[in-house]
């Protein structure tokens, strides 16, 4: 195969890479991460990345969340295409709360999918084993494509995964799931895996406890992202196209004093509206709260009796709202599936981009919290760092993190 021919997934057309590409997706990577540990000399093949290729700012969609933006990033389009607008939210089928993890909520192909269709092998690795079900969903274990996560390595199968336990064949020990060692895993895995199993695509994605827990000048930080630099060189000698982006940006949620910078906003509404008009939606939801107490910068309000346009009028009103707006417009503005959004959305952020929001101050435990709250999913946490270490004809002018694998597949030889 060469890179005259071309793919079409989900409306856009893709040349077919000239060089194996490889995608990271690091999480909660706030430019500013880079930026500092870039200022201390830390990453010196970063450097040299760009210097072959270039460095641009690039935005996440909204939410700015984890499960939106990875899946984004695979199908090269956002949540109104693929239906993945959150962790969480309420089936419109049952009326009922739900998580968004299951594979059955993706409504469109990804990219990985599509190009072992046509021939392509394909490599994907993920920290947590929620959105490696998701991003492999339509791959088939046929000796052509391997997905694990890191979270799950020693349950690996060739059937379910395309490899038997990592862990063992490696002789590397299963990570923590609240570790660095869960992403630097990922990173390992890459460049074992590239030059013994030669895939033609590649999608490294990590997570964000660091960037929860500390920020961009801290030690831990600055460790991690040292740590990512020499995988860069590793991953960048094996001569691929590489990019680095992120799924969203990451920002301090706290008062001066450390105490989380909270609008419990169904307390609000029911002593504004009434119990049982409203209902508050925290899409941030998932099984690992522990590092943000399941408290982000963007909620979905749906209605029982409350007029929505008073509800938005009502939370416009409130300290730290970047945006408050009906579905329509909210679909229309941030690409969202109708029938998954709720009846008004709130972006929270404020002049200090620390604003978040909560349900009841009763629902939510932060006794796992054991540092000043650092959390994301509002307009505040948009921007992110896109990095490619050759030059590519693709950049579009409003370049997205989901526009990766478009330019990485129009990458000069």
């Amino acid at each position: 195969m060469t890179n005259k021919k071309t793919l079409s997934v989900n409306g856009r057309t893709y040349s077919w890479p000239a060089k194996p590409l490889v995608v990271i997706c690091l999480d909660g990577s706030e430019p500013a991460y880079t930026d500092e540990a870039r200022k201390r000399g830390l990453m010196p093949h970063l450097e040299r990345l760009i210097e072959k290729g270039g460095e641009y700012r690039a935005h996440s969609v909204v939410p700015s969340f984890t499960n939106p933006n990875n899946l984004s990033i695979a199908t090269g389009r956002p949540p109104e295409v693929h239906g993945i607008c959150g962790n969480y939210l309420i089936d419109p089928d049952t009326g009922l709360e739900t998580m968004m993890n299951d594979p059955k909520w993706l409504r469109a192909p990804t990219i990985f999918a599509e190009f072992q269709k046509a021939g392509a092998r394909i490599l994907m690795v993920t920290a947590k084993d929620k959105l490696r079900l998701l991003l492999s969903k339509g791959l088939v274990y046929d000796g052509s494509a391997i997905a694990f996560s890191s979270e799950k390595a020693d349950k690996a199968t060739q059937a379910e995964n395309g490899i038997d336990n990592p862990c063992a064949q490696w002789s590397m020990p299963l990570p923590d799931v609240y570790s660095a060692d869960l992403s630097e895993f990922v990173f390992a895995a890459g460049v074992k895996l590239i030059p013994e199993f030669k895939p033609d695509i590649t999608y490294l994605s990590t997570t964000d406890f660091i960037q929860h827990k500390y920020g961009p000048t801290e030690k831990g930080a600055l460790d991690f992202y040292a740590m990512f630099d020499s995988y860069i060189g590793k991953l960048d000698a094996l001569g691929v196209t590489l990019i680095i982006t992120a799924d969203h940006g990451m920002n301090d949620k706290h008062f001066a004093n450390g105490e989380p910078d909270v609008l419990y906003l169904q307390d609000d509404l029911d002593r504004r509206f009434g119990e049982g008009k409203t209902k508050v939606i925290l899409p941030i939801t998932d099984p690992y709260v522990v590092h943000h107490g399941a408290l982000g910068s963007y909620a979905a309000i749906y209605t029982y009796g409350a007029d929505p346009k008073a509800v938005a009028h009502h939370v416009a009103t409130l300290e730290g709202m970047d945006a408050v707006l009906e579905k329509a417009e909210a679909c229309a503005r941030f690409g969202l599936p109708a029938d998954r959004t709720g009846d008004v959305i709130a972006v929270s952020g404020g002049k200090n981009k620390s604003k978040v929001i909560g349900t009841s101050r009763s629902k939510h435990d932060l006794s796992g919290l054991d540092v000043p709250l650092r959390s994301h999913g509002g307009l505040t946490e948009q921007v992110v760092p896109f990095f490619i270490n050759t030059k590519s004809a693709a950049l579009p002018a409003n370049l997205r993190n989901f526009d990766a694998y478009f330019v990485g597949c129009s990458a000069a030889e």
